[in-house]
């Protein structure tokens, strides 16, 4: 199976999970914000950040803007459509800011695109994956542009048929796309859990042969922790500093608890799959010596007198003759006095 490079880190079935904390439009165009999300998100153990570059004008068109110019949500909506997308766009200033940011802080920058000029913007700013939301699945001529480029893709699911997630694999691979890992995504913030359906993350690696995680909806921990028992190789996890503030995404975003335990849990579920071949440990074969049974004598017996089945017992330790030995001793003689409830010993056997 292929794996994807994502920064210098190989991503793949076998490799340590990879953690990427979707900042999105939660930032709410304060980069002072943004920054203190970064930052956390970096004490949390992502591997990277994420954010949306798109503009008011590359996204929505003007007559959705028209229909939607009010919301009876004022915590989530602040004002129209229009006006909140101007408020939250990631201008190509704060592309830059941030990038600079993450550089100096040491953590990786990425970003879902939506529109040709963001794919030539990322390229120009030396972003090293493009990741592909749900919504431009079936966006071909996007998606011929975007693989283009020559760069690795994390494609999105959400929303797709496994036919039209064919498509989209093949559009990207003819066009010149690098290295592809698919997200399994269900795109309803959040989803019930019964809709989530984490056995799709075998059937997409089974169906496509390629990297895959899941990008979580879902509200708290126990769900992503689960993906990554089920192998998924990527977890993507909106990420807040307080569910509380006003703004789109943030209610249904991990805070930084909730986001260091998806990663310090994800590692040890990770590390605790290993392999399908049964192997006993060094430190369980030591502990077999104290917890495994011997052989002992129910009475005291004297050198020469032969063992009966009904003169055995099994207690710890396992230091001794087993229990799965004791054909071997019926029916022989000691070779010395022993006492009872003492471990039996090959040396004590004619």
């Amino acid at each position: 199976m292929e794996t994807i490079d994502i920064d210098g880190k190989i991503v793949g079935k076998g490799k340590v999970p990879y953690f990427i904390a979707e900042i999105g439009s939660n930032h709410n165009g304060d980069m002072d914000l943004c920054k203190k999300m970064i930052d956390a998100a970096i004490a949390c153990g992502a591997d990277a950040v994420k954010f949306q570059s798109w503009t008011k004008s590359s996204l929505i068109s003007k007559a959705e803007y028209a229909r939607n110019t009010e919301y009876s949500d004022k915590k989530k909506h602040f004002g129209s459509l229009e006006a909140m997308v101007e408020k939250y766009q990631f201008t190509t200033d704060q592309h830059k800011e941030i990038i600079s940011y993450c550089k100096s802080a040491g953590i990786t920058f990425l970003s879902s695109c939506f529109s040709n000029s963001e794919v030539d913007l990322l390229v120009s700013l030396d972003v090293p994956v493009f990741k592909i939301a749900s919504m431009d699945i079936n966006n071909l001529p996007f998606l011929e542009y975007v693989a283009s480029k020559g760069r690795p893709v994390i494609l999105s699911t959400g929303m797709a048929s496994l036919g039209e997630i064919e498509t989209a694999i093949a559009t990207l691979r003819s066009s010149g796309s690098g290295s592809i890992a698919l997200l399994h995504c269900v795109s309803i913030y959040p989803p019930n859990f019964e809709t989530i359906n984490l056995r799709n993350i075998s059937t997409l690696e089974m169906a496509f042969d390629m990297p895959v995680g899941f990008s979580d909806h879902t509200l708290g921990t126990a769900i992503p922790t689960a993906a990554i028992a089920l192998g998924a190789c990527i977890i993507e996890k909106h990420f807040t500093l307080d569910k509380n503030l006003l703004g789109w995404d943030h209610a249904i975003s991990a805070d930084p608890v909730e986001m260091k335990r998806i990663v310090q849990d994800g590692k040890e579920v990770f590390l605790s799959l290993g392999n399908t071949l049964r192997s006993v440990s060094d430190a369980e074969l030591e502990k077999r010596k104290k917890f495994r049974r011997s052989v002992v004598l129910k009475r005291n017996m004297k050198k020469g007198e032969i063992i009966d089945r009904n003169d055995i017992d099994f207690k710890r330790p396992g230091t001794g003759i087993g229990p799965e030995e004791i054909k071997y001793l019926i029916d022989r003689s000691l070779s010395e006095d022993v006492e009872a409830d003492v471990e039996l010993k090959w040396s004590d056997i004619n």
